[in-house]
């Protein structure tokens, strides 16, 4: 019998583990069926079959946004091992919700004793649960891999026993993939704000890219929505991670042969939606993490409803296209030169959905505009909507040995209809800028359908 097994007591429960029996005792009063429930499926868990783990585990994890690989080290498996992080066969697989997905994406567990208000696998959520070994996140990993249907691992968990335990358990996946199997593929962990420090340490030991998720861009908002949450312990971890992936960074530039931490950085995800912060709170806030915690990327995902869902959670999911504005304005800060300040501000603190933040923050500026294609300064010229950085670049080379000319911009294959208003060549001076033509062209006009046409005379969209 194990010794973790409870001894005293009689009935179904008897072979649940310590901690099982503890959470049974501490929510009996709040949700005494629901905990019953977990107690037992948990039980169950060990014997369930992994096609079956897999597929609630899968599932489980469609919900966190931030799986991209993008960012870490180059490595392969030349001189031995298995896997790498630049080949060009991975296998997407695309959500329900049209996310796509290009790792094995797959939580630890769902079974967590925290009660986050948003989240499907909360405690008091009567959702399915699965758990897996950390040996069958291995297999399986390895297994995916040599059928060609991965090039990495993205795992998470929901919180077992402690932060430790669950750390620890995340850990051990990542260990025995380098070290026992010699796996060079690409891995992110993410990582518990509550952990011990040591362990988030051996994680980014591990793992190209370990993420630790600010979940509301309002601290107020997490203390009511995730009571065993605490913002300001998440970002504690968050700086404590920079620093630790500065001091790799600086050992690596005296000597390559020095151990990296993290070399994909760390990055993060915030919910849109499930509470009323505007945009401009979400933008302030990734702002203030990529300057502080000098993340990588900040992920924003779409408030899902859920089943049983709290009352101080909305009813229905804020719009797609918020969740796509919000990542354009992300890029215009990350890589255009933009604040979050210019982008949206306290006067108009959401996105306007019908433009895209560039084209709407040039309707606001006609002052900026027209920018002089052939003296004009780099920043000045990532202004310009339907110019990117790629073409920008291209255009300050070009100039160096010739006038640019309308044509030139054909050449690029640059969005020339949508520069036009706000560029000036030789060949080229525009007209006032007219927010109204402007407008007109490029937001497409609601049409009421006619029930009775014929389908030939109902124009649908491209995207249908």
């Amino acid at each position: 019998m194990s010794p973790n097994t409870v001894t005293h007591v009689s009935g179904p429960y008897r072979d649940a583990p310590r901690h099982l029996w503890r959470l049974h005792i501490s929510g009996s009063k709040r949700y005494p069926a629901l905990v019953r429930q977990a107690i037992a499926l948990t039980l169950r868990a060990p014997f369930m079959e992994l096609t079956d783990k897999l597929t609630i585990l899968a599932d489980a994890a469609k919900y966190d946004a931030s799986c991209s690989s993008s960012g870490t080290e180059r490595r392969d498996s030349r001189a031995g091992g298995l896997g790498s992080t630049i080949g060009s066969g991975i296998c997407h697989s695309y959500t329900p919700d049209g996310r796509c997905v290009s790792l094995l994406k797959i939580l630890l567990t769902n079974y967590c004793i925290y009660d986050c208000l948003y989240c499907v696998n909360r405690v008091s959520s009567a959702v399915p649960r699965a758990r897996f070994t950390p040996d069958e996140v291995v297999q399986l990993t390895l297994d995916f891999y040599r059928r060609n249907y991965i090039e990495g691992l993205f795992l998470s968990s929901g919180i077992i026993r402690n932060a430790d335990y669950t750390m620890e358990q995340l850990v051990a996946v990542a260990r025995s993939l380098r070290e026992e199997h010699q796996f060079r593929g690409y891995i992110h962990l993410k990582t518990i704000p509550e952990a011990s420090q040591e362990l988030i340490d051996e994680a980014g030991k591990y793992a190209d890219r370990i993420s630790i998720n600010i979940e509301l861009p309002r601290a107020e908002d997490l203390e009511r929505l995730a009571p065993e949450k605490n913002a300001t312990r998440i970002r504690a971890s968050m700086k404590a991670i920079r620093h630790r992936i500065d001091h790799a960074s600086e050992e690596r530039s005296k000597s390559p042969k020095a151990p990296a931490f993290a070399p994909g950085g760390q990055s993060t995800q915030m919910i849109v939606g499930a509470t009323d912060a505007s945009d401009f709170t979400i933008l302030a806030q990734a702002s203030s993490l990529y300057r502080e915690a000098r993340l990588k990327r900040v992920y924003y995902s779409a408030f899902s409803p859920i089943p049983d869902a709290s009352s101080h959670l909305p009813l229905l999911a804020p719009p797609l296209v918020r969740e796509h504005r919000l990542y354009q304005a992300d890029w215009l800060m990350r890589f255009y030169g933009f604040s979050a300040g210019e982008i949206v501000d306290a006067a108009k603190p959401d996105l306007d959905l019908q433009l895209d933040p560039k084209l709407s923050w040039a309707l606001r500026h006609p002052e900026f505009f027209p920018v002089n294609l052939n003296t004009a300064a780099r920043d000045q010229l990532l202004r310009i909507p339907g110019l990117g950085v790629k073409n920008v670049d291209r255009l300050i080379q070009a100039r160096r040995w010739h006038k640019i000319r309308l044509h030139d911009l054909t050449t690029l294959h640059a969005p020339v209809k949508k520069m036009l208003p706000f560029v000036e060549t030789i060949d080229h001076v525009p007209k006032t800028l007219d927010r109204a033509d402007i407008l007109a062209r490029y937001v497409e006009q609601e049409k009421q359908l006619d029930l009775f046409a014929s389908p030939a005379a109902v124009a649908l969209s491209p995207e249908f």
